[in-house]
């Protein structure tokens, strides 16, 4: 186990609140559409102002209030958001200048929807070696701004909004028991944005604006969350596949309502499994740590319990996480 702590957690939300009947309205699919298919009722969207730094950093500042920590008491920034303010600089460089914060070091562990994941692998082991004292880990997505309407199937998931969570040295109850990731490469083009790179760029003859969209193929992700799940599970801890054990509570990704409904195929009680996805959407990748927040603030999580994060990602990636709170 690496001991390490959740010391604060923190989130921040769009003003605009959309519900599912405009969202319909814009993909020109029946009332009742979105609620039915995708499992959501509303979502929020961010407007004028509201970017991926100032809502991270508002997120992070609620953490740290948690925590009743300062912003001079971070020692490291790490960004895991799926989207991203600009290509250059950095998220985590805009979030700390949001904050502040100068001469602390601050950079992206990027992996689509599990980057929070990520970012709490790679913070459980600066933490462990002593390489980091406090953690700032920030996901903040805007993922309105890149929607296709013609594929109602995602667009009517998608949310915006940010989520932080403060780590730090345990103190001896809390750790990361074990975390595992695998990649699919063979789903790689199933989730896409194709431009915005160095090899569909705007003025590449043959790039058209659906280039610059989300794509999503949801039947072709279900059937390989699907087929890999039960052996991934597995191995990132016997017995997941046929029941809980001695996991109190689940925080999975918010993909979609199929994919959560998939977790009751492995004998996991629905009551035991935190949802976000009916007011909240997918969040891409601060659905994981908004869930987390929501289940710590509400008392689903209390301190002791065991936790099982998990969650998919574009590429196609699966990861999974035990950590005593």
């Amino acid at each position: 186990m690496r001991p390490i702590r959740i010391l604060g957690t923190g989130e921040a939300l769009p003003r605009r609140v959309v519900t599912s009947a405009e969202v319909e309205a814009l993909c020109g699919v029946p009332s009742g559409w979105a609620e039915r298919r995708a499992g959501v009722r509303e979502r929020r969207w961010a407007s004028d102002g509201e970017t991926n730094a100032i809502l991270g950093a508002t997120a992070a500042r609620a953490a740290l209030d948690a925590a009743a920590l300062s912003a001079r008491d971070v020692d490291l920034v790490l960004n895991a958001s799926g989207t991203a303010q600009q290509p250059i600089p950095d998220n985590a460089a805009l979030i700390a200048a949001e904050l502040g914060l100068s001469g602390v070091a601050a950079f992206s562990v990027h992996a689509t929807c599990l980057s929070f994941l990520a970012a709490l692998d790679v913070a459980a082991d600066r933490v462990a070696l002593g390489r980091a004292k406090r953690v700032l880990i920030v996901s903040s997505d805007v993922g309105s701004v890149g929607l296709n309407f013609g594929e109602p199937e995602s667009a009517c998931l998608i949310g915006d909004g940010a989520a932080a969570v403060i780590v730090g040295p345990s103190d001896g109850a809390s750790g990361l028991h074990v975390s595992r990731f695998e990649t699919y490469p063979e789903g790689a083009h199933l989730t896409e944005i194709r431009g915005g790179g160095t090899w569909r760029t705007p003025s590449h003859p043959d790039a058209t604006p659906t280039d610059f969209l989300f794509r999503m193929a949801g039947l072709g992700v279900l059937k390989l969350a699907r087929d890999v799940a039960p052996s991934f599970l597995e191995r990132l801890s016997p017995g997941l596949s046929t029941g809980l054990g001695d996991i109190d509570v689940v925080v999975p990704h918010q993909a979609s309502l199929a994919g959560l409904r998939l977790m009751e195929r492995f004998g996991w009680p629905r009551e035991r499994v935190a949802t976000t996805l009916e007011t909240l959407g997918n969040v891409i990748a601060a659905s994981i740590p908004l869930t987390l927040h929501r289940a710590i603030t509400s008392g689903a999580l209390a301190r002791g319990q065991r936790t099982l994060l998990i969650g998919t990602g574009a590429g196609f990636s699966i990861g999974g996480a035990i950590l005593t709170y």
